[in-house]
């Protein structure tokens, strides 16, 4: 009998634990590596782009390297995960081609956000990142299903 409830008792235990972590909302270098996020909504106003144009994206790659396309430029940098949670890109790299107006607008919020501490909730389908100032909400693209 007392084995019995020794079992019980420790797999009750076990799956509080079990529980316990899948309720954790923080987010990992490995949740972020090798996917593709496209640019969906800033500050929750849907962003329109033509449709021969490439939707801005954030693609984080092995050794949580990031880069992808910020409206109209290209960019790159080292992803970062502070012990808040908090998300960056550090030393981010840009190009610098002539672009539109409005590419530029969306190009200058979501690299201000990218290149500082901003909160990240992250979904099944979509990651969120808040700023002081902005918040980015980009859907999962990865380049294969």
């Amino acid at each position: 009998m007392k084995r019995i409830l020794s079992v019980v008792t420790l797999s009750v235990l076990m799956s509080a634990c079990a529980s316990i972590e899948e309720e954790s909302n923080s987010v990992t270098v490995k949740a972020l590596q090798h996917h593709n996020w496209e640019l969906t909504h800033i500050d929750g106003e849907l962003i329109s782009v033509p449709n021969k144009q490439q939707k801005p994206r954030l693609e984080i790659g092995e050794h949580f390297t990031a880069n992808g396309m910020a409206g109209c430029n290209n960019f790159f940098g080292q992803a970062a995960l502070n012990e808040n949670g908090a998300f960056r890109i550090e030393k981010m790299g840009l190009t610098r081609k002539m672009c539109p107006e409005a590419d530029m607008k969306i190009e200058q919020v979501m690299t201000e956000v990218l290149s500082s501490w901003s909160e990240i909730t992250l979904t099944p389908k979509n990651m969120i990142l808040k700023s002081p100032t902005h918040e980015l909400t980009l859907k999962l693209r990865d380049w294969v299903n």
